[in-house]
């Protein structure tokens, strides 16, 4: 019965219901539509920069990244790689080598960053051998050729073709020296990386540094951004060694999330605006219906009616009003993050190179993750609750006599 007579009242005034129903609409589509877009380009964005060179993962040794030394590397060995390619969810891997050394051509010397790689499971794992800007990137990681950021060429006034000496520490604290060939450069936009960046051969690193097999980090592929933590639990119980770790590319990249956790705390207080707006409209809605009935309610309290009953009822037309509003607000809100899903919105001019420094892909794209819809929908109905507990307390309250007699 209280079911039939809150369906009746919601259409007594077609005019005020409607424009609740098309507030309670327009606040989830537009929550969804942002919200979609917001986590869509951070997933988007994610993984354009763990490509890049990170990697989804990486195995280290548990005191380089507070430390980076050459002391503190490992061997990749059987277990390590049998975890590596048992572990569901794994597209790749890449050893590789970090030190620092000084690199100089006739009479010009400048510090280095040296990354020893190699390229074939790179090109398996990230992007950043396509940011070829001149001559060829190396294809054997024990060759004596190695490329280096395009303004370290211009620092040291050298060409492609040219030799040059690398002088670095070795893991056993001696000092290592070789001569290579530049036979490429690479431009990433951010002119100190630059300035002192050096790739070559994953073996050919470990020879300058003394190294043997050992390395600094593995950087890894993963299949999808929400299987890490099920990798990272994966990894770190298959492989034996306690003194490795698994990091994600949280922890490897702080700055990145920082940034992103940042820009959602901004979205979700634009969202908490629209929706605390949307619950001022229902509450109006709630309030005015309800004062217009007093006299009713005084009725049908008089003839028996449990107070209790008619507070149900506020709350009855309050959830099927609210629950008809979602429920098209959420297949108004999928149609147009679909639609964003399919034809992201492309940036261009100034924006797009602004973008592009950073590394970050010049769009804008959505999702579909079924949290948004979750997510949004139980904050609008609670909200819409909530706001609903003053006309409902006013009912409670009300004699009567009292109600009878309102005019």
């Amino acid at each position: 019965m209280l079911l039939k007579l809150a369906w009746r009242n919601i259409w007594r005034n077609k005019r005020r219901s409607i424009i609740t129903l098309a507030a309670v609409i327009f606040a989830t589509l537009m929550a969804i539509a942002m919200r979609g877009i917001q986590l869509g380009t951070y997933a988007l964005n994610i993984k354009s920069v763990v490509e890049l060179f990170s990697g989804y993962l990486q195995i280290q040794e548990k005191r380089y990244r507070d430390n980076p030394s050459l002391t503190y590397s490992f061997v990749v060995d059987k277990n390590i790689k049998e975890a590596l390619n048992s572990t569901k969810g794994v597209l790749g891997y890449a050893p590789r080598v970090y030190a620092d050394g000084l690199i100089s051509y006739k009479d010009n010397s400048r510090g280095a960053a040296i990354f020893g790689i190699e390229p074939e499971k790179e090109n398996g794992v990230t992007t950043f051998i396509k940011n070829i800007n001149a001559g060829k990137f190396f294809t054997s990681d024990s060759s004596n050729q190695i490329v280096v950021g395009d303004q370290l060429l211009k620092n040291l006034d050298a060409k492609i073709g040219d030799d040059i000496v690398i002088l670095a520490q070795g893991f056993d604290g001696t000092l290592g020296n070789q001569k290579y060939k530049i036979v490429g450069t690479v431009k990433f936009g951010v002119q100190e990386l630059e300035a002192s960046l050096i790739f070559m051969g994953l073996k050919s690193a470990q020879s300058l540094l003394d190294m043997g097999s050992r390395v600094n980090v593995i950087a890894i592929k993963a299949d999808n951004l929400n299987d890490l933590p099920e990798i990272d639990k994966s990894l770190s119980a298959k492989i034996k060694n306690p003194d490795l770790k698994v990091l994600s590319w949280t922890k490897v990249n702080p700055e990145l999330e920082q940034s992103i956790q940042l820009d959602n705390v901004s979205g979700i207080f634009f969202l908490g605006i629209l929706i605390v707006i949307v619950a001022f409209g229902i509450l109006n809605t709630v309030l005015m219906s309800v004062i217009e009935r007093f006299r009713e309610f005084g009725v049908v309290l008089a003839i028996g009616m449990p107070q209790i009953n008619l507070t149900y009822l506020v709350y009855l037309e309050t959830i099927i009003i609210t629950l008809i509003g979602l429920s098209a607000g959420n297949i108004l809100g999928a149609g147009v993050n679909y639609y964003f899903i399919l034809h992201p919105i492309v940036f261009g001019g100034e924006l797009k190179q602004l973008y592009e420094i950073y590394h970050f892909l010049p769009q804008l794209k959505s999702t579909l993750e079924p949290g948004i819809f979750v997510n949004v929908s139980l904050s609008i109905l609670i909200i819409a609750l909530v706001s609903c507990f003053y006309p409902a307390y006013k009912v409670y309250k009300l004699e009567p006599l009292k109600g009878i007699r309102h005019t």
